[in-house]
């Protein structure tokens, strides 16, 4: 709360790129979107890249630690006027600042009543603040966890409050390897979303543990440390920011392999939709996938821009990914 209420001011006094990492270009209609979002917003907003996933409109998504709310005035844009969008963050200054710019941007996209609310709390007690069960299509979270001493408790209440079906679509900092007490306890490192990074591995293990699918991969990048002092501190422990997708896949979805066509409607996206690391879906073409990737096509918001049927895959289907 301090690092990023006090210490922080701006962008540019972050000591490490782990929060400025560049995700896939972006589509007109994000670039767009994010021009109409209010410059304090933009400028106190301390997140990695941009988590947008696809096919939003008049969806319910839940910001994890949504800072002073840029993501989420980009995606009120984007799930429209019937749509709605929750943020949620622990830090009283940053929440101040995405409430002051309600009106302000409820004005500019032309809506009659806002579909953004910003609330103070933790999303590992996403309960504490009043968010019930089954009740948002998408979670996503922007270089956060990371910054949760319990992620578990974390992926375990997104699960809660996802609906059958539902998407979390997030970008976090992963470790090579488990991190030192010493790592763990450096205060600029928490605060540079390192010390806190989750070892890769573990994310598959906690993820099949609570419920959720295989963690699609969908990009990552190398973090680079340009600080002498802090590297000394780290050692030979190697640091990667990943944005990964998760489905909460209701248990009667699991069929088979089968075989998909894309039907290119989800806007941005016509011509093709680059799914994850594995999956790319091109208008019109037929593509074989396992199991897991048929469920999470049916019971999923993208059930609808597909034609799903079943099928024997030719066994040359990517089965996860590391």
């Amino acid at each position: 709360q301090d690092y990023y209420g006090k210490e922080l001011q701006k962008a540019e006094d972050l000591k490490t790129n782990a929060c400025v990492t560049s995700a896939r270009p972006l589509p007109k209609v994000v670039r767009d979107a994010l021009e109409r979002v209010h410059e304090e917003v933009v400028a106190r907003y301390y997140g990695c890249g941009l988590v947008i996933p696809e096919c939003l409109a008049s969806c319910r998504i839940l910001d994890l630690g949504s800072g002073s709310g840029r993501d989420c005035y980009l995606l009120s844009q984007l799930v429209g006027e019937r749509g709605h969008v929750t943020g949620i963050d622990m830090t009283e200054s940053q929440v101040e600042v995405a409430k002051k710019h309600v009106a302000y941007h409820m004005d500019k996209f032309g809506y009659q009543k806002p579909n953004v609310e910003f609330l103070q709390g933790y999303m590992e007690k996403l309960g504490d603040a009043g968010l019930a069960d089954e009740s948002y299509d998408i979670v996503i979270s922007n270089c956060v966890i990371n910054l949760a001493p319990d992620k578990r408790a974390v992926l375990r209440e997104a699960y809660r409050v996802l609906k059958p079906g539902g998407e979390m679509y997030f970008s976090d900092v992963y470790a090579s390897q488990r991190l030192s007490e010493t790592v763990r306890k450096h205060r600029v490192l928490w605060g540079e979303c390192l010390a806190g990074a989750l070892y890769w591995r573990d994310l598959y293990s906690i993820a099949e543990e609570i419920g959720f699918s295989t963690p699609c991969l969908v990009t990552a990048s190398p973090i680079t440390i340009s600080n002498k002092e802090l590297e000394g501190v780290i050692g030979d422990c190697r640091f990667v920011s990943a944005t990964f997708r998760l489905f909460k896949v209701p248990g009667s979805s699991w069929a088979g392999p089968g075989q998909v066509i894309y039907n290119g409607g989800i806007m941005g996206h016509e011509r093709e939709l680059v799914f994850d690391a594995n999956f790319t879906f091109k208008e019109g073409e037929v593509v074989d996938v396992d199991a897991e990737m048929a469920a999470i096509l049916q019971s999923s918001r993208f059930a609808e821009e597909f034609l799903i049927r079943a099928g024997k895959t030719n066994g040359a289907t990517p089965q996860g990914c590391c």
